[in-house]
C-alpha cells in the first residue's frame, strides 16, 4: 500500500493547496509532502524492496533508483522555493496558488511513472506529468512563457501520440500469443521471443521517438529550450533533473522487451544514433548561447545523448549510463537553481548582462563554477566517472572511432559551456551609476540547496557508496543489459 500512499499523498495535498489562501501554510504543505514523500522512499530502501500492487505497480531496481532521484530532488526544490516565492521575482500573493498544487500533482505523475508496470498506465502517466507541469510553465505570464508552453504541449502531444502507437502495435504483437492478454512488462517480457519481430520493432521505434521527445531527444528535442527558459528555476531544476528520466525510463521498460527477443543489436544502434545526434546537435547550439537558462537546457539535452549513447553501447556502459543519469540529475538541478539566484540579482537571463557573479554573489559564483566543471566532465566530480565508463566501452573494438566522436563532442559540449559562463563569473557588475555593484545577501535555503547537491557530486566522484553501487547493479539486471 505504501505505493499507492506515494502516489495519492502529493495528489491530496495538491486539492488542499489548491484551497488554501495563505502563502506559507501552501509552501507548508509542500514542505511536508516533500519529506513524507521522501520518508516514504527511504522505506523501501530499508526494507521495502520488491514492492508491488499486482502486476500493474511494482518497484523494482531501475523504478527505486528513478524514484529516489525524483524524491531527493523535489524536496531540494521545495525547500528552494521558499525563498523564490517569497522573493522578489513575481508576485507573493498569487502565485503559490498554482504553483504549489500544481508541483504536488506533477510530484504524483512522476512517481506513477517509476512504479509503473502495465505499459498502458505508464503512458499515462508520462501525460499526466505533461499536464501537471505544464501550468508551471506559464507561471510567469509573460508572451515568451505562453509561447513555450503551447510548445511543450504541441510537440510533447505529438510525442506521447507516437508512444501510444507503439504501445498499441505492442499490443497487437501479443495479442495472438497465450499468456500475453495484457500489457504488463513481466507479460511482454516472457511473450517477447515469440512476438513477430516487424510489429516488435516498429514498436521499438514509435516509442523511442515518441518518449525520446519527452526525453529531450533530437530530432523533436525543441521544446526543451523555451520550456526550461521561461519556467521559475525551482520548477526547470524538476523538468530537467527528474522529468527527463521519467521518460528515459519509459524508454528502458520497452527496451527490456527488445533485449528479451533478441533485437538488442536493433534497439542499440537506434539509441545510438539518436544519442550522438542529440549530443551534436546541443553542442552545436550550445556555441555563443545568449541565455543562460537556455545553455543549461541544451546541455540536458546532451547529458540525454550521452544516457542514450551509454545505453546503446551496451554493456557496462548501461551502468555508466544509470550512473550519470544520477550524476545529471544532481548538477543539473543544482546549476537551475542558482540560475535562479543570479536571475533575482541581475534581473536577466541574458548572459552578456550579467557580469561579476564571483564578486557579486561570491558563494552564488563559486557553486555555479564547481557545477559547471562537474557538468562539463571534469574530475573529480561524479559525471566523469560516469562519462569515463561510458567512453571505455565505446573505445572497445571495433567500433573505436564511437569513442573517438564521443569525446570529441564532449570536449566541444565543455568548451562551448565556458565561454558563456566564464565571463559571467569574472569582471566587476556595473550598475545604473557606474559604479560596480553591492554584494548581495543571499538566502540560505537559496545557496543550501545547490551546495548539498554540489557536495554529492563531488560524492559520487570521489567514491560511490555502496548502496548505491548495489543498486544500480540490479537495475543494470534487471533492464537485462
Amino acid at each position: 500500500m505504501l505505493l499507492l500512499f506515494l502516489v495519492l499523498i502529493p495528489a491530496v495535498l495538491g486539492w488542499i493547496a489548491l484551497y488554501v489562501k495563505s502563502v506559507r501554510i501552501d509552501l507548508g504543505i509542500l514542505l511536508a509532502a516533500g519529506v513524507l514523500h521522501l520518508s516514504g522512499t527511504t522505506w523501501f530502501w530499508v526494507g521495502g524492496r520488491g514492492a508491488k500492487l499486482g502486476e500493474l505497480l511494482k518497484l523494482d531496481a531501475t523504478g527505486l533508483l528513478f524514484l529516489s532521484v525524483t524524491s531527493v530532488l523535489f524536496l531540494a526544490a521545495a525547500l528552494y522555493s521558499v525563498p523564490y516565492i517569497i522573493g522578489e521575482t513575481h508576485d507573493p500573493k498569487t502565485a503559490p496558488h498554482r504553483f504549489v498544487p500544481c508541483l504536488l500533482w506533477f510530484l504524483s505523475a512522476m512517481t506513477l511513472v517509476t512504479v509503473s508496470h502495465h505499459l498502458g498506465i505508464l503512458w499515462a502517466a508520462v501525460e499526466a506529468t505533461t499536464l501537471a507541469s505544464a501550468p508551471l510553465v506559464y507561471f510567469y505570464q509573460r508572451k515568451g512563457a505562453l509561447e513555450a508552453t503551447w510548445k511543450y504541449l504541441l510537440i510533447c502531444s505529438v510525442g506521447i501520440a507516437l508512444a501510444l502507437l507503439g504501445t498499441f502495435f505492442l499490443g497487437i504483437a501479443a495479442s495472438a500469443l497465450p499468456g500475453a492478454h495484457g500489457l504488463t512488462l513481466t507479460e511482454m517480457i516472457g511473450a517477447a521471443p515469440s512476438m513477430p519481430r516487424p510489429w516488435l520493432k516498429a514498436t521499438f521505434v514509435l516509442v523511442l521517438v515518441g518518449y525520446g521527445t519527452k526525453m529531450g531527444l533530437a530530432p523533436l528535442h525543441t521544446w526543451l529550450p523555451d520550456t526550461h527558459s521561461q519556467a521559475p528555476s525551482p520548477v526547470s531544476a524538476l523538468l530537467s533533473g527528474a522529468l527527463l528520466n521519467c521518460a528515459f525510463l519509459a524508454i528502458l521498460r520497452f527496451y527490456q522487451v527488445c533485449l528479451a527477443s533478441g533485437d538488442a543489436a536493433f534497439a542499440r544502434n537506434l539509441l545510438l544514433g539518436l544519442g550522438f545526434l542529440s549530443i551534436g546537435l546541443a553542442c552545436a547550439f550550445m556555441v555563443g548561447q545568449r541565455d543562460y537558462k537556455r545553455l543549461f537546457a541544451y546541455s540536458s539535452i546532451e547529458n540525454m545523448g550521452v544516457i542514450t549513447v551509454g545505453i546503446g553501447a551496451g554493456g557496462a556502459a548501461t551502468y555508466g549510463a544509470l550512473l550519470h543519469a544520477v550524476n545529471h540529475s544532481l548538477c543539473k538541478a543544482g546549476l537551475f537553481f542558482l540560475a535562479g539566484n543570479m536571475l533575482r540579482v541581475f534581473g536577466t537571463t541574458v548572459a552578456s548582462e550579467v557580469r561579476g557573479v564571483l564578486r557579486r554573489v561570491p558563494i552564488t559564483g563559486a557553486l555555479l563554477f564547481t557545477l559547471f566543471l562537474a557538468i562539463g566532465g571534469a574530475p573529480p566530480f561524479g559525471p566523469f566517472v560516469s562519462e569515463l565508463v561510458i567512453f571505455r566501452v565505446t573505445m572497445s573494438d571495433p567500433h573505436k572511432w564511437l569513442g573517438i566522436l564521443f569525446i570529441t563532442l564532449l570536449a566541444g559540449a565543455f568548451l562551448a559551456m565556458a565561454s558563456v559562463l566564464l565571463p559571467m563569473l569574472q569582471g566587476d557588475f556595473q550598475g545604473e551609476s557606474g559604479a560596480p555593484g553591492p554584494i548581495k545577501r543571499e538566502p540560505l535555503l537559496s545557496i543550501g540547496t545547490p551546495l548539498i547537491l554540489a557536495c554529492a557530486t563531488l560524492l559520487l566522484g570521489l567514491h560511490i557508496p555502496r548502496f548505491l553501487s548495489a543498486a544500480l547493479t540490479a537495475a543494470v539486471r534487471s533492464i537485462g543489459a
